[in-house]
């Protein structure tokens, strides 16, 4: 569950500080000045967040290791592989469906949009 949430929660906060960078670099020479300094105290925030987030999983992955070997004591070598394959593939398919639902979040709106200008 918690490798469910940190991995959640840095792919949350990478997507905005991108979305946050997107912004700061498409802004022209003549915007405000109080958007600038907005949009840079965010990145600055988000990236303290991140690596904040990058932490939280070194200690899962810490408690992962410990698990793991917790697991071995009492788990066949066949079950003990199985459990590692798990927990290995289990970040790569949140990261899969997390990008899968942008998708068609972003089909939607296009969708919509579309439906709109007809």
């Amino acid at each position: 569950g918690d490798l469910d949430k940190v991995v959640n929660l840095l792919l949350s906060l990478s997507g905005r500080l991108a979305r946050v960078e997107t912004a700061l670099g498409s802004l022209g020479p003549h915007a405000p000045a109080e958007d600038k300094v907005a949009l840079r105290e965010k990145q600055r925030l988000l990236a303290a967040q991140l690596e904040d987030a990058k932490e939280l999983k070194e200690h899962v992955g810490r408690r992962e290791e410990a698990v793991g070997a917790m697991v071995a004591r009492y788990l066949p070598a066949e079950h003990l592989q199985d459990y590692q394959h798990f927990v290995k593939m289990k970040s790569a398919l949140i990261a899969e469906q997390r990008e899968l639902e942008e998708k068609i979040k972003l089909g939607q709106e296009q969708l919509r949009c579309l439906h709109e200008s007809l």
